[in-house]
């Protein structure tokens, strides 16, 4: 079987780097996405927002992935382990995620394309409809493992993840499928419609429109996900079922969490969202710049 050294793979120095970092990006994913997610709703009609359902979508999965994921993660690294049901759980919710963070994107930039708005009450039905799949989808995907049975506990990734001790058959009919469907297909989406975005095909290039930072959103998902995709091609690669080696796999969940909390960084680029939250938090405090009468005293001149 191809179950990784129980021990940990790191030195007392890289355990303690991977603490703080584990640390900074949940407090960074769970403070800034609940800040987002309330400007979202409470400041809806303060600045413009045509695509509503894809940034919602966004935003709850960014948190979900920080408030169970990074935080299993940073329990099993200081524990060196997790029991199930946990282990299993964590295992399908971080499929959901990755699957729902994708899917969000690709139906934002493909609105972006063809300037659907979410204030039409038929498109945000559809686009509710249309991450809310993405949703299902990565569920679905992610329950298969746990099913057949295939969830162990990886030191280096710092979480539960899919082992195979099976067939190699087995392997690549199951990532196929669900590269195929939960990853290639939105990704080319997302690529294709930010092509066309960029060459001025977009309906919807409107500066102060809070769509205007789908191009970091894109970059920063690419940037942070492209070791979790190099290590599953590592994988696809080798016969002997052999996981991808342990800094890559480490790295790989490091960087996939830090996108929770690189977007709600992005969003703030945005200047009249960061106007509606900066008004937010003002309004919510007491002035006493103003003067207040208190009492009238008449003179005799």
């Amino acid at each position: 079987m191809n179950i990784s050294d129980p021990e940990r793979p790191w030195t007392r120095v890289e355990w303690s780097a991977l603490v703080v970092v584990l640390g900074l990006e949940l407090v960074m994913g769970v403070v800034g996405n609940c800040i987002v997610l309330l400007i979202k709703i409470m400041c809806r009609g303060q600045y413009p927002c045509r695509y509503w359902a894809p940034f919602i979508s966004l935003t709850l999965s960014d948190l979900g992935s920080s408030l169970l994921i990074i935080s299993g993660s940073l329990v099993a690294i200081l524990t060196l382990d997790q029991r199930s049901p946990w282990c299993e759980m964590v295992s399908l919710l971080k499929f959901a995620f990755i699957t729902s963070s994708i899917g969000s994107i690709a139906v934002l930039c493909v609105q972006r394309v063809i300037g659907l708005a979410s204030t039409v009450r038929g498109i945000s039905i559809a686009m509710a409809l249309a991450c809310l799949t993405s949703w299902l989808t990565g569920v679905v995907f992610g329950s298969i493992p746990v099913i057949y049975d295939w969830i162990r506990y990886d030191p280096a990734e710092m979480l539960c993840a899919v082992f195979w001790e099976s067939s190699y058959s087995d392997m690549l009919v199951y990532i196929l499928c669900a590269f195929s469907i939960c990853i290639f297909l939105p990704l080319t989406l997302m690529l294709l419609c930010s092509l066309l975005t960029a060459s001025g095909c977009g309906r919807s290039c409107d500066s102060e429109d809070l769509s205007s930072v789908t191009p970091l959103v894109v970059a920063s998902y690419l940037l942070c996900y492209t070791p979790f995709a190099v290590s599953e091609m590592i994988l696809l690669g080798r016969f002997d079922l052999s996981p991808a080696p342990d800094w890559l796999r480490t790295l790989s969940s490091v960087m996939s969490y830090m996108d929770c909390g690189l977007n709600p960084l992005i969003y703030f680029t945005n200047q009249n969202f960061r106007e509606a939250g900066l008004a937010l938090l003002w309004t919510h405090k007491k002035s006493f710049s103003d003067p207040v009468l208190t009492s009238i005293a008449g003179l005799d001149l």
